[in-house]
C-alpha cells in the first residue's frame, strides 16, 4: 500500500473560500478513486492561504479488476440474412476495441443483443492518478474566480502543484503549471523551494522546513489557546467569537497572536462599535473583565513570527487608533442630531427602484406593524408603531455611513440616549435580525413585529416589480429574509396569515407602477414563502411526502403548518398509518374526478334523511359529530385530535366502500353521498394533502 499527496499552490486564497473548497476536494478525490476502483484507506485533506492539499492513504498499486457485460445493437440489426456481421456489428467491436471473435448473442427480455464481455480495471495507479488529479482539481467551484494564461479559471492564479505517488511524480498540468515534486513553504518563515522525495516526508518538510502548519483545525486551537493565555496575563478574558477564530485560521499559515492595546478614553464608545472596529475590520479580538465590561485592550492574529514583536504591535495599535479616533467623531457627531430629525433625511434617501424613499418606507412600517398588532392583539401597538417609524432613520448617520454592519444597532443606541424607552429602543436594536440562517432572532415580540413588517415590506415590493430571485442569483436577499420571517413567526409562535398580510403590505404602496398583478405577485410569493418552509422542514431530516403533504394543504399561516407538521408526524408512526392514508385518499380521488373533474357542484354538507344503507347511516352520523367539533378544535389547533378522529373514522369508511355503491343511478342519493364525502374530504384536506403520501 503506497501514500499519495496533491497539493495544489495559489496567490492567497479569500479566507472564506477555503473551507468549502476543502471540504470539496476530499469529496471529489474520494468518489474518483471510487470510480476508477482504487482501494484506499482514507482521505484527508488540508488548506491554507497559499495551498488546497489533499493525502490518500493506503492507496492499492493497481486498480480492481472486473468484468463488465457491454450490449450492442439488437441480433437482427447486427447480422444479415447470411449470418454475416453488419457495419454494425463490426462498428460495435471497433468501439469496444475487441475482436469479433469476442462477440456472442446475448438473450435479454427484449429480445437477443450483440454483446461482449470485458475485463476492466487493472492498470497501475500511477497511471490512472493523472487523470483524477486533473478533473479534481477543475472540478473545483469558486464563489469567484479568475481567469488568466490560455482563459483557465480559478480562485486565484496556481503557482505551483505538487503531485507524488510514494517517491513517483504524478505527472499532469493544470493550465500552464506542469506538476513536480516541489512545495513551498511560509512566504517569510521558510519559502524554500523544498523537494519532497516521498509522500510521506511531505507533512514533515512542510512544518519543519516550511514552517507551515497545514491542518486549519491545528491552527483554530493554537489561536483560541493562545488568546485564552494572553488574556489571562492581563485579568481578561476574550469576548468569544467562533466565527472570528475560524476565519483568522483561514488567514494565516503560521498563526500568532500579538496582545495590543487603546487608550482607554475610547470605552465611552457602545460595545457594538469598539467590537465591530476590532472583528470586523482588523479581525482581531476584544478583551472584557469578569462583569463582561470591555477592557482597553485587543488580540490579533498575525501569519509570522517576527523579531521585534514591539513594532509590529505598535502597527496595529496606530491602525486600530485611527479607526477609533474616526468612530469617537462620528459617535459625537451623531448623538448631536435626534432620531426625527434624520427621520426627515430619509426623504431625500432612495428605497429601491421605484418604491420610492427611506422616508416611504418608514411610513409604511409603521401602518404595517399596526396592523400585525391587531392581528395579534398586541397591546403595545404605540410602541411598536414608533419603533417601526424611526428604525430606519440611522441609515443617514455618520456611523452607520461608516460602519455598515451597525444598522439598526446604533438606532437602537441612539433612540435609548434620546429617551425613547427600553420597548423601542430593544425593537429598533432587533429589527434586522435574523441576519442568517443560524444567527440570533429578536429578543421579545416588538423587535419581531417590526422585523416581519420590515422583511414583508421587501418582499411585496420586490415580487410586484418582478425581481424574484432566480437560480443562484437573489441580489436583494429575498431568500433570506422569507426564512428570517419563518423563523421569528416559529420562534414567537405567531399566529399570523400572510395573505392577509402580504395583501396589506401591498396596499400600503401608493404610486408605484408594478410589473406584476399584484394577485399574480402576491401568489408567486406565498409560493416562495412555501418554498423556504419546505427547505426549512427538509433541513431538519422531514421526510419529503411528508413534508409536501402539510404545505399542498395550505401552508399561508405558518405556526399552524408547524403544528399540523408534528402533529402528522406523529400520527405518520400509528400502525394503521398506510391504511388509512389509502383510505382518505380513495375519498379524495372520487371527490376530485366527480366534483373538481367532471363539473358536478359538490356541497359542505348533506341531508342525513336521504341515508338509506346502515354503513353510510354510521358513516354519516360520525361524520356529523366530527363537523360539529371541528372548527372548535381547529381554533384551539389541537391538531392531533383531528388526525385521531381519523383513525375512528377509517373502518367506518371502509365498510362504507363495502357496501354501498355510492354512483347508484338515483341522482338525489348519488349526489348526497358526495356531498357527505365532500363534506368529510374539505376537512382531511385542511389538514394534510393525503394525495401527496405515496405509500
Amino acid at each position: 500500500m503506497s501514500d499519495f499527496v496533491l497539493e495544489i499552490g495559489f496567490e492567497e486564497m479569500p479566507a472564506r473560500f477555503l473551507p468549502v473548497l476543502t471540504r470539496n476536494l476530499k469529496v471529489s478525490f474520494m468518489a474518483l478513486l471510487d470510480r476508477e476502483m482504487i482501494k484506499y484507506q482514507k482521505v484527508e485533506s488540508y488548506s491554507t492561504p497559499r495551498r488546497l492539499s489533499v493525502h490518500a492513504y493506503a492507496v492499492s498499486a493497481v486498480q480492481e479488476k472486473k468484468e463488465e457485460l457491454v450490449t450492442g445493437p439488437p441480433v437482427s440489426i447486427a447480422f444479415d440474412a447470411q449470418n454475416s456481421l453488419t457495419k454494425a456489428g463490426i462498428g460495435f467491436a471497433r468501439s469496444q476495441q475487441v475482436d469479433v471473435s469476442d462477440l456472442f448473442r446475448h438473450p435479454t427480455e427484449k429480445g437477443e443483443y450483440l454483446a461482449v464481455k470485458k475485463i476492466i480495471g487493472g492498470k497501475k495507479t500511477l497511471k490512472v492518478l493523472p487523470d483524477i488529479c486533473a478533473q479534481a482539481v477543475n472540478g473545483l467551484v469558486f464563489p469567484k474566480k479568475m481567469r488568466w494564461a490560455d482563459s483557465f479559471t480559478f480562485g486565484r492564479p496556481i503557482r505551483w502543484i505538487l503531485a507524488l505517488f510514494d517517491d513517483q511524480p504524478v505527472d499532469f498540468s493544470i493550465s500552464d503549471i506542469q506538476s513536480g515534486s516541489v512545495t513551498f513553504g511560509h512566504r517569510v518563515l521558510g519559502p524554500g523551494p523544498w523537494e519532497v522525495g516521498h509522500a510521506s516526508e511531505y507533512f514533515d518538510i512542510l512544518s519543519g522546513q516550511g514552517k507551515v502548519v497545514l491542518d486549519p483545525e491545528k491552527r483554530k486551537e493554537m489561536i483560541s489557546t493562545d488568546t485564552a493565555g494572553l488574556a489571562a496575563e492581563i485579568g481578561g478574558n476574550v469576548v468569544e467569537n467562533q466565527g472570528l477564530i475560524k476565519e483568522t485560521s483561514y488567514l494565516v499559515e503560521f498563526p500568532k497572536v500579538v496582545l495590543g492595546g487603546y487608550d482607554r478614553k475610547y470605552l465611552e464608545l457602545p460595545r457594538e462599535v469598539l467590537l465591530t472596529s476590532m472583528e470586523t475590520h482588523q479581525k482581531s479580538f476584544g478583551l472584557a473583565d469578569e462583569a463582561g465590561n470591555l477592557l482597553p485592550y485587543f488580540l490579533t492574529v498575525i501569519n509570522n513570527d517576527p523579531l521585534d514583536l514591539d513594532l509590529v504591535r505598535k502597527g496595529w495599535e496606530r491602525v486600530l487608533k485611527a479607526r477609533l479616533e474616526d468612530a469617537m467623531f462620528f459617535w459625537n457627531a451623531d448623538r448631536a442630531i435626534t432620531a426625527e430629525e434624520r427621520l426627515k433625511m430619509l426623504d431625500r434617501v432612495v428605497f429601491l427602484a421605484s418604491l420610492g424613499t427611506m422616508g416611504d418606507k418608514s411610513r409604511r412600517l409603521e401602518k404595517i406593524s399596526g396592523f400585525i398588532c391587531d392581528d395579534l392583539g398586541e397591546s403595545r401597538k404605540a410602541d411598536i408603531r414608533k419603533a417601526a417609524l424611526i428604525c430606519k432613520s440611522d441609515l443617514v448617520s455618520e456611523m452607520v455611513g461608516e460602519f455598515p454592519d451597525l444598522q439598526g444597532i446604533m438606532g437602537g443606541i441612539y433612540s435609548s440616549l434620546e429617551g425613547y424607552g427600553q420597548d423601542i429602543s430593544k425593537a429598533v436594536y432587533d429589527h434586522y435580525l435574523p441576519l442568517g440562517p443560524d444567527s440570533p432572532l429578536p429578543s421579545d415580540i416588538a423587535g419581531a413585529i417590526v422585523s416581519l413588517a420590515d422583511k414583508a415590506d421587501n418582499l411585496t415590493g420586490c415580487f410586484g416589480l418582478n425581481l424574484i430571485p432566480t437560480g443562484a442569483a437573489d441580489p436583494y436577499a429575498l431568500r433570506r429574509q422569507a426564512l428570517g420571517m419563518i423563523r421569528i413567526i416559529l420562534d414567537q409562535g405567531l399566529d399570523i396569515d400572510l395573505r392577509k398580510l402580504f395583501h396589506f403590505c401591498s396596499r400600503s404602496y401608493s404610486g408605484v407602477k408594478w410589473k406584476l398583478d399584484l394577485y399574480q405577485a402576491q401568489e408567486s410569493l406565498l409560493q416562495f414563502m412555501s418554498a423556504r418552509l419546505k427547505s426549512l422542514w427538509q433541513g431538519r431530516g422531514v421526510d419529503g411526502k411528508i413534508v409536501d403533504a402539510v404545505i399542498q394543504a395550505g401552508s399561508e399561516n405558518i405556526l399552524v403548518a408547524e403544528k399540523r407538521l408534528d402533529s402528522l408526524l406523529r400520527f405518520s408512526t400509528h400502525p394503521d398509518f398506510e391504511a388509512a392514508v389509502l383510505t382518505f385518499k380513495r375519498i379524495d380521488n372520487i371527490v376530485r374526478k366527480q366534483g373538481r373533474e367532471d363539473g358536478v357542484e359538490l356541497q359542505d354538507d348533506f341531508n342525513p334523511e336521504l341515508l338509506q344503507d346502515a354503513q353510510e347511516v354510521a358513516l354519516g352520523r360520525h361524520i356529523q359529530e366530527v363537523v360539529k367539533d371541528w372548527d372548535e378544535q381547529w381554533n384551539r389547533k389541537e391538531f392531533d385530535l383531528l388526525f385521531a378522529r381519523l383513525h375512528e373514522l377509517r373502518p367506518l369508511i371502509d365498510d362504507f366502500f363495502d357496501g354501498v355503491m355510492v354512483m347508484c343511478d338515483d341522482q338525489n342519493l348519488r349526489q348526497n353521498r358526495l356531498n357527505m364525502l365532500n363534506t368529510l374530504s374539505k376537512r382531511l384536506g385542511s389538514l394534510a394533502d393525503f394525495s401527496a403520501l405515496q405509500v
